[in-house]
């Protein structure tokens, strides 16, 4: 039988200067994290299935890697941070009633059981941020902020945040009472900017006037701040009113970060995470088609986990910002250079005790001797 010494497929060995890139990279968007004061957890490679079950509204549990522990209960690697870190939050921070902000990063892989999964492997590294305990429109703010300070310390010059609102569409659909199947087709539709298919299917609905309009319109509900205002002029539903007023806030806070000029609007844009309750937001930039960094507030994931608590965070794609750099001709410079020390037989002593010195101020040193070959 032939020996397998491939990678299976949707995974890949990472190494050479494409490794070092990786982890300055990692070290230097660290930081960013830490000075906004945020602290470090990591969690569980795998956990319990329920952990990112349908209830919640992550993944599918097609898409899973699922396998049974020696009780036969059901584990998943993980697929998404946010549950992982919900699930280590409302049993390790989070107290009922208490008015005190958790600040958590955290850095590592995700896992997903389809090669052709958006476009991305099976396996990639991920870093991001979950803020829990605030529900103000500053937190929201901070958190974009911190997305664009992030893509900055990057390299990125040219990007742009499209931030979106899940309760302006939810509370539309509140407002149609259509059936489930047609709320998933419209959803679709909407997402990825079928406008005729959007008007089609709400043309076979029973909806007022005002509500055939402002769904026909959503898929071009993209744009600055005017896009807001044209909103605000297409519907009375209150709700729907409060989600764009809440972006307004935003936006005027972002103002005051000297950041607004990154921002653009999507009503349209309707993630598949299912836990999403506010804002939702997507970075893009040119050299990849995915988006390097995506998030939003989720006000009830927590409460699955036994706290409610409001919470807002996002993640980063490690390999899309790295396929984006590429691209753009964008360096990652290493923060270090390694000297090779060649020695012979007389001179090993010195040579030796050269490299320890070095090494003790923190240089990189190969030691390396005459006539020897890998």
């Amino acid at each position: 039988m032939e020996r397998v010494i491939h990678t299976p497929e949707g995974v890949r060995d990472i190494y050479g200067g494409e490794c070092a890139r990786k982890r300055v990279l990692l070290k230097k968007l660290h930081k960013v994290f830490v000075s906004y004061g945020y602290e470090d957890i990591e969690t569980p490679t795998f956990e319990y299935f329920d952990v990112f079950s349908r209830e919640i509204g992550t993944i599918p549990s097609k898409d899973l890697y699922k396998f049974f522990d020696r009780e036969g209960d059901t584990l998943v690697l993980r697929p998404d941070f946010t549950p992982s870190v919900a699930r280590a939050a409302s049993r390790h921070f989070i107290e009922e009633g208490q008015r005190q902000t958790v600040r958590l990063c955290y850095q590592g892989n995700t896992f997903l059981n389809s090669s052709s999964y958006q476009g991305r492997p099976r396996e990639v590294t991920e870093m991001g941020v979950e803020m829990m305990g605030d529900a103000s429109a500053d937190s929201d703010a901070e958190v974009l902020a911190m997305m664009i300070d992030l893509l900055k310390a990057a390299g990125l010059e040219d990007f742009q945040v499209s931030v979106g609102q899940v309760d302006f569409f939810k509370s539309l659909l509140e407002e149609a009472a259509m059936p489930s199947e047609t709320v998933e087709e419209l959803r679709e539709l909407i997402s990825i900017k079928n406008h005729f298919g959007v008007e089609e299917c709400v043309r076979r609905q029973d909806l007022s006037p005002e509500l055939t309009a402002v769904f026909s319109e959503m898929p071009h509900f993209f744009g600055s701040m005017e896009i807001l205002g044209k909103a605000k002029t297409m519907t009375r539903n209150a709700k729907a009113l409060a989600a764009i007023e809440r972006l307004e806030e935003i936006y005027r806070i972002l103002e005051m970060y000297g950041c607004s000029q990154y921002i653009t609007f999507d009503l349209g844009m309707l993630s598949k995470y299912r836990y999403y309750t506010g804002i939702i937001m997507q970075a893009f930039t040119y050299g990849t088609g995915q988006p390097i960094l995506k998030g939003g507030r989720y006000n009830q994931l927590l409460g699955y986990f036994g706290k409610n608590c409001p919470s807002i965070g996002f993640t980063l794609v490690m390999e899309h910002l790295m396929n984006a750099l590429d691209r753009q001709g964008i360096e990652v410079p290493l923060t270090w250079k390694t000297e090779v020390i060649a020695y012979g037989e007389e001179d090993r002593r010195a040579a030796i005790e050269r490299a320890v010195s070095l090494r003790r101020e923190g240089k990189h040193v190969v030691l390396q001797k005459r006539g020897t070959t890998l």
